[in-house]
């Protein structure tokens, strides 16, 4: 009985010490928990002040500035000037004067070419002759019955003479008067309507003769002794005049440019396979725009020059837009954050370059220059390098 009694202490005393300590841990526990979120929060505000007084120090204390804080950058400083913006589009050289030669008839069988390609040629010189055998009988004809017509009329009027003569002495009938008249009138009319047939017989000869219509070069004689004439074939035109002393550059401009380009605008043409450029302006804008390129035509009149050729690729860059005295910047100057565009200066504040935020309006871009309608003036200092990770207020070394 009194081992049992000492084993079933001893249990309990066991049991109260296991609980005992269990409480104490989770007691120490929050304890330090406690104590380190006290810390935390002594620390975010040491941070805070320690963050501000380095601020103050910086906006009081301009040597306190530390070296490795200091940016070095490129700069420009901004004057005001000309600012201009130009399409850019690419068109082609065309001829004023370039004439496809074509037959004034049916055409016919080429019996001699009186030119060859590259030959220079004058407006009016002949170029072909057509086989002009049944025109030339056709001509021949019609004057012979003209000549026999005449004849009869020479008769007609004889006798219509000797008749009126006769009438004038009373002798013969006014009927017979009148016959010898008509039949004279008629052959009159007559002799009036072949003379015209002998004229349009003529002309339909004239037509075996092939003349240029304009004066320039041959650039295209493709067409034989033997061969049909027709002008135009599926391989193109038989014969082509170029008149090189009057050309001009054709380009087609998007319709969203129709309020700002009309005839004297100034347009620049580059012409980069023979490295020429030329300062021309518009001479002639389209009336309607295309239903599928939705754009316009231009046309700029180009001095004679031996180098330029139609067909030939010109790049064309017509001036849309002028501002005097205008602020520009290098468009990669720009930057843009959650308060809209600006860029960065260099302010000299108590001896020092700092690093300033300039907010900006932009206009427009012409190539890589970008222009400034508000924010900047002329003087400012533009950082141009070294701009990207500037803050405000950053102290800056010049290269």
């Amino acid at each position: 009985m009194k081992l049992y009694l000492t084993t079933g202490l001893a249990a309990i005393l066991l049991l109260s010490s296991c609980g005992s300590s269990k409480k104490d841990d989770n007691a120490v526990l929050n304890d330090k928990k406690v104590k380190l979120e006290k810390l935390k929060k002594q620390q975010d505000d040491i941070n805070k002040q320690v963050s501000a007084l380095e601020t103050e120090i910086t906006k009081l204390d301009t040597s306190a500035a530390n070296s490795h804080k200091t940016k070095l950058v490129a700069v420009q400083t901004l004057v005001a000037g000309d600012f201009t913006h130009y399409i850019e589009l690419q068109g082609k050289i065309d001829g004023e004067n370039i004439s496809y030669i074509a037959p004034r008839g049916q055409g016919g069988l080429v019996k001699s070419v009186l030119v060859k390609q590259g030959d220079h040629v004058n407006k009016g010189q002949l170029l072909l002759r057509l086989d002009d055998a049944v025109l030339r009988q056709q001509v021949a004809a019609v004057r012979q019955q003209m000549e026999g017509v005449k004849t009869q009329l020479t008769l007609a009027k004889s006798i219509y003479q000797r008749q009126s003569n006769l009438w004038a002495q009373g002798i013969g009938s006014e009927v017979q008067l009148l016959t010898y008249k008509t039949n004279a009138a008629a052959l009159e009319d007559q002799l009036s309507a072949i003379a015209e047939q002998v004229k349009l017989a003529q002309e339909q000869l004239n037509t075996t003769n092939v003349y240029s219509d304009v004066s320039g070069v041959a650039d295209i004689v493709n067409i034989r002794v033997g061969e049909q004439f027709v002008g135009q074939t599926t391989a193109g035109p038989q014969i082509k005049i170029v008149n090189n002393t009057a050309l001009k550059v054709v380009g087609n401009i998007p319709e969203n440019y129709l309020g700002t380009v009309s005839k004297g605008s100034p347009v620049i043409v580059q012409l980069p396979d023979v490295n020429k450029t030329f300062n021309v302006s518009v001479s002639f804008v389209g009336a309607s725009i295309d239903a599928i390129n939705r754009g316009f035509v231009v046309e700029s009149k180009l001095p004679g020059d031996p180098a330029l050729k139609p067909n030939q690729i010109a790049l064309m860059k017509i001036k849309d837009y002028a501002a005097a005295n205008a602020i520009s910047v290098p468009l990669n100057t720009l930057q843009n954050d959650d308060k809209g565009k600006f860029v960065m200066v260099a302010s000299t504040e108590n001896g020092k370059l700092v690093a300033r935020k300039r907010p900006v309006t932009i206009g427009q871009l012409n190539g890589d220059v970008l222009e400034i309608k508000s924010g900047l003036k002329a003087g400012d200092v533009l950082v141009t390098e070294g701009f990207a990770s500037l803050y405000e207020g950053q102290f800056l070394t010049l290269k």
